[in-house]
């Protein structure tokens, strides 16, 4: 794909208090965060820490990047629109703020590798092996991208592609970044995809898109591109590497990157993750009894009805209190105080969702290490 027209300047450095910067050549990051890789940077908070905000503060919303993390300059960053559209047309942030009305969507963003180090102990995976943190819940804002692509005479017709595509810098695998989502998707109100310039009130920050981002709300986070800069409509997905040769669930019986590289092209391109329970913290209130605090996601649009705890592998349930749920696309935060436990124990927990699809004990294996959702697990 053609490198299209984005000015890249960097901007003036922002304030590092709090922060951690490895490579002086990159913006500053959080130091709440536990680094799983360097060059480039990628890190995640611990699940302990995330489970106590309902909305994921700043500092503990998770880093995955597939190059350097550069600070660009709003004033000069533009997002083009061409393809399947009447008028082509590339847009500043100023005239993007001015044209539209502002929308804000509280979505849970989730990396499909979430859990994968746990998956990795039942076989080797490829990618960084993430424990249960790379997952943020937060207010989104922007414009929503119907009401752009409306505002270019966008064709409507079945089987139509969006893709995004970020030019900003070149990529471990790629060139750029890509990633695309149906047309039908990102014209529905109902599934309140953004250009998203927010985050929880504030500007987004380098490390989380800014200044501007893509929000699928529903999807795995590899479609929420960062530092979109260009927008093609079209009959097929993204060529990326990361749309077509990344984040697919492969069969188990692939189990090296040699055996699937003649294979990408053969299975679909992940969109939705599964349900799922994490248990972030377990804490003793008394010689007798444990806090069990966590979160759960369903799958796309689906909401959580409820959590269960075990203390016996699942002979007996416990039902946890939901503490938060806000719309169709935020994840549920539970705690349970279990009382008359054991000196030390193991706890473990299933989420169901509103259809009555339950968390299954068993997460099955991937190559990529990607959608793992057995049963949580905590320890005291």
């Amino acid at each position: 794909m053609e490198t299209i027209g984005l000015h890249v300047t960097v901007a003036q450095s922002r304030p590092t208090s709090g922060l951690r910067q490895i490579d002086p050549t990159e913006v500053p990051h959080s130091n709440h965060l536990v680094v799983r890789g360097i060059d480039p940077f990628n890190a995640e908070p611990k699940a302990s820490a995330l489970v106590e905000f309902a909305l994921t503060p700043e500092n503990l919303v998770y880093c995955r990047n597939h190059g350097p993390v550069l600070d660009l300059d709003e004033d000069t960053y533009t997002v083009r629109i061409t393809g399947a559209v009447n008028t082509e047309r590339t847009f500043t942030m100023t005239e993007l703020r001015a044209s539209f009305p502002k929308t804000e969507v509280v979505a849970t963003l989730q990396c499909a590798g979430n859990r994968r180090k746990e998956m990795s102990s039942i076989k080797k995976v490829e990618g960084i092996l993430w424990y249960d943190g790379v997952i943020c819940n937060a207010r989104w804002a922007g414009v929503r991208l119907c009401d752009v692509l409306q505002s270019v005479g966008v064709h409507i017709e079945d089987g139509l592609q969006v893709q995004f595509a970020s030019h900003v810098t070149l990529c471990q695998d790629d060139s750029y970044y890509g990633g695309s989502i149906p047309l039908s998707k990102a014209m529905s109100e109902s599934g309140d995809v953004l250009l998203a310039f927010e985050m929880n009130g504030e500007p987004l920050t380098p490390d989380h898109g800014g200044p501007l981002r893509v929000v699928v709300p529903g999807y795995l986070g590899a479609r929420w591109v960062k530092w979109v800069d260009t927008i093609v409509i079209c009959s097929e997905e993204s060529p990326n590497f990361y749309q077509q040769r990344d984040y697919k669930v492969l069969p188990p019986d692939i189990e090296t990157k040699e055996q699937a590289a003649p294979v990408w092209s053969k299975y679909p391109s992940m969109t939705v993750m599964p349900i799922n329970s994490v248990i972030g913290s377990v804490t003793r209130k008394s010689p007798t009894s444990v806090l069990v605090k966590g979160y759960a996601i369903g799958s796309a649009d689906v909401r959580i009805a409820r959590v269960d705890v075990t203390v016996d592998g699942g002979s007996t349930w416990y039902k946890a209190q939901i503490t938060y749920q806000d719309g169709r696309w935020s994840w549920t935060l539970w705690e349970v105080l279990l009382e008359d436990v054991a000196e030390n124990g193991v706890v473990h927990s299933r989420a169901v969702d509103e259809r009555g699809e339950m968390q299954e004990l068993e997460g099955k294996w991937n190559l990529r290490g990607v959608a793992y959702n057995p049963w949580g697990q905590g320890t005291w």
